[in-house]
């Protein structure tokens, strides 16, 4: 086969692989600056980073490609993905933007040269290498690399040669990143003095004689917090409790809309009524389909091992032609027939040459490749080469269309029941080895010879008709008729809250609670299903608000708006978890220090304060022992002004008030280290510290974000 037609052949992969890594760095494309009313007289842009627009087209066709990437890794694109996927590109464009200014500040590029060093040379990147390995030798063949690349700049096709744009940018962008990055590295020094002085304060050892009283023994009833406190020291920290992006708090009542009792028997009884019909059925994939069951009819046998019903041991045990059922299956009901059991082996080895009609796209979809009567005019005299003496491997080599088996001599080794489609599987376990025939199947035309078979065991074929369990309309009804009015009747949170208190706290019904909700989440809770529609209500609202019934999943959400915390400086309410146990303790602080009063002996104290004296007799610079993690404790034990001596004032320290007296300082030897080797693994931790330089950009970049009127 020539170099162009391997090429071909592998143009799914590469290009699935281009769209990849192209997604790493996407560029979002400039050309589409234009400020059109497309939403009724609002900007297209839908953020602004460092004062560079970011255009509503361009960032959904960013969007756009990274979920067909998704799909055509057989991977769901729910909300949740989707959420996932709009966050990701954000943050890559504002990596992007900040990291261009960095490039072309420092002057940072890559050449033509080097660009075609990274891609055809001898460490191209991992993707590229393993596009265009050749399997015979498993070396790079960087020519059938740069023939590729060629095509795709050829292409007629735009979307081919914008996906090869984007792989080259991001090539290129990887390069000047790394570039960035060693430049921040390699300025790390750690000089041999710290190193030295560092270590001559770990041999530092302090005798300390100590009484500690913690902060549990005051009541936090006596140290309590008010909103003003709170207030007061949020404005003293403002860079500590900043709000990057403006928030909601809620709380919520879910009003459960699923199947009731009489559903669920609704259900039962029309299978009942069912079952004389599926027991007399001739034409069983007729019948099923016409029954509307949710379980298609699988016209095929599996193993025991291989149906997964949880009644299939009750199932399993029924004549055949006996229905069984109605039986629960998780959220619906069901009925079984047996249509037949055969002694199969477990497992058998068969090779096969396909000529196929129709394949399997990139999107899951099948398309056609062949017309009928040509696939079995060719599967025909493929049959009659091998009965004449050709080689097997060579014909499948040559003509096979299975790409999971082509280069093995098309053998598939330890095939279980129910693992082929059904006519494919039929045929080597109806055979013994050494059968040879063609089998047509929704694929096209196969070849197959059995080789081998293991085991024996039972295999069934069994027709099932399954139907959900939902809720009538009578009961879903009921359920938003009693949303409405427990919304209708709470005119705002004090009422919401005592309405659920009066009427459905006594039902069963919980309130919840919902903190942190962004502009551009999708759902306002783990434990909900997405709704971007009630999301995009809540920041419509004004606190205090209580909004309509929304459905989601099997029930109605009512929620109200309990608190709006604006970007800028955190609101009491929302500091107020982590600022309340700061200034409690402060308080505790201040009135056991009060209680100790001037430390003149630790006896003293301990009688005073009801607490033993305590020694520490090999403290450390680092902290750890008796004590602890206290670094002002550790602080006074180590100031020469306090060696021998009791210290003065009460110590405020983490997990209590300290006095202390320090009995001696000694050192110990110093370690005979390596400093060359202790200035190594610091200046390493230093490097990896320093190696995500794009977290502190962001940081300060000045980004305004307006996704969530689009989105």
């Amino acid at each position: 086969m020539s170099v162009i037609q391997t090429i071909r052949d592998r143009g799914g992969l590469i290009s699935a692989i281009i769209i990849a890594i192209a997604l790493l760095g996407f560029i979002l494309m400039d050309a589409f600056s234009s400020r059109s009313n497309l939403f009724g007289g609002n900007t297209t842009t839908v953020g602004t980073i460092n004062g560079k627009d970011i255009d509503y087209r361009a960032y959904q066709n960013a969007v756009k490609a990274q979920e067909d990437y998704y799909q055509q890794q057989n991977q769901p694109v729910n909300d949740n993905m989707r959420q996932q996927i709009n966050e990701s590109v954000w943050n890559d464009e504002i990596s992007k933007v900040v990291m261009d200014k960095e490039f072309n500040e420092l002057g940072i590029t890559v050449g033509k040269n080097e660009l075609n060093d990274i891609l055809f040379g001898k460490n191209p990147p991992p993707d590229l290498k393993q596009g265009f390995t050749d399997p015979k030798t498993n070396m790079y063949n960087a020519e059938q690399a740069r023939q590729y690349f060629t095509q795709m700049k050829r292409s007629k096709i735009a979307a081919d040669r914008q996906r090869l744009n984007n792989y080259v940018t991001s090539v290129e962008r990887n390069r000047m990143n790394e570039k960035y990055i060693s430049l921040l590295t390699n300025s790390v020094n750690i000089p041999k003095w710290f190193v030295e002085k560092q270590n001559i304060e770990n041999s530092q050892s302090a005798r300390v004689s100590f009484v500690k009283v913690p902060y549990t023994t005051i009541p936090d009833s006596a140290a309590k917090v008010s909103d003003a406190e709170i207030e007061a020291y949020i404005s003293k920290h403002k860079d500590e409790y900043k709000q990057e992006t403006e928030t909601r708090n809620v709380e919520y009542v879910l009003f459960n809309a699923g199947p009731n009792a009489a559903d669920s028997n609704e259900v039962r009884q029309k299978l009942e009524a069912l079952k004389p019909e599926f027991a007399a059925a001739t034409d069983i994939s007729a019948f099923v389909a016409k029954s509307g069951s949710e379980s298609p009819y699988y016209d095929g046998y599996l193993s025991k091992n291989g149906i997964k019903q949880p009644n299939k041991d009750s199932i399993l045990a029924q004549p055949i032609g006996v229905v069984y059922g109605p039986y629960l299956d998780a959220g619906s009901y069901g009925l079984s027939r047996v249509m037949g059991v055969k002694q199969w082996a477990d497992t058998v080895k068969v090779r096969h040459i396909l000529i196929a009609t129709q394949q399997q796209n990139q999107q899951g979809q099948m398309v056609p490749v062949l017309d009928d009567s040509t696939a079995k005019k060719k599967i025909d005299s493929i049959e009659t080469a091998i009965r004449n003496g050709a080689n097997f491997d060579t014909l499948c080599a040559k003509f096979s269309d299975d790409p999971g088996s082509k280069d093995k001599g098309g053998v598939y080794d330890n095939v279980y029941v129910g693992q082929m489609v059904p006519p494919f599987n039929n045929f080597i376990f109806d055979n013994k080895p050494g059968a040879k025939g063609v089998v047509k199947t929704d694929f096209g035309y196969h070849y197959i010879e059995v080789l081998s078979a293991k085991g024996s065991s039972p295999a069934y074929k069994v027709a099932y008709i399954t139907k959900p369990i939902y809720p009538s309309s009578s009961t879903d009804d009921s359920v938003s008729n009693a949303a409405g009015k427990f919304a209708g009747e709470s005119a705002d949170t004090k009422a919401f809250i005592a309405n659920f208190d009066k009427e459905l706290r006594p039902k069963g019904l919980m309130k919840l609670v919902a903190s942190d909700i962004k502009p551009n989440d999708y759902s306002i809770s783990q434990g909900l299903e997405a709704s971007r529609q009630l999301v995009k209500a809540i920041f419509e609202a004004k606190k205090g608000a209580v909004l309509q019934p929304y459905r989601i999943g099997e029930s109605y959400v009512v929620v109200t708006v309990t608190d709006i915390n604006k970007a800028g400086t955190q609101s009491v309410s929302k500091a107020r978890p982590v600022v309340e146990a700061i200034l409690s303790k402060q308080k505790k602080a201040q009135q056991i220090a009060q209680k100790i009063g001037k430390v003149s002996t630790l006896e003293a104290v301990a009688s005073a304060m009801n607490q033993p004296v305590l020694t520490d007799s090999s403290l450390r610079v680092t902290g750890g022992g008796l004590i602890g993690f206290e670094p002002r404790v550790t602080g006074a034990a180590f100031n020469p002004a306090n060696k021998g001596k009791v210290v003065a004032e009460p110590i405020e320290g983490r997990e209590g008030v300290f006095a202390i007296k320090v009995d001696d300082v000694s050192a110990t030897a110093v370690e005979n280290a390596n400093i060359d080797q202790q200035r190594k693994q610091l200046a390493a931790n230093l490097r990896q510290r320093m190696s995500y330089p794009q977290q502190v950009l962001i940081k300060t970049a000045n980004v305004k974000d307006n996704r969530s009127k689009f989105f």
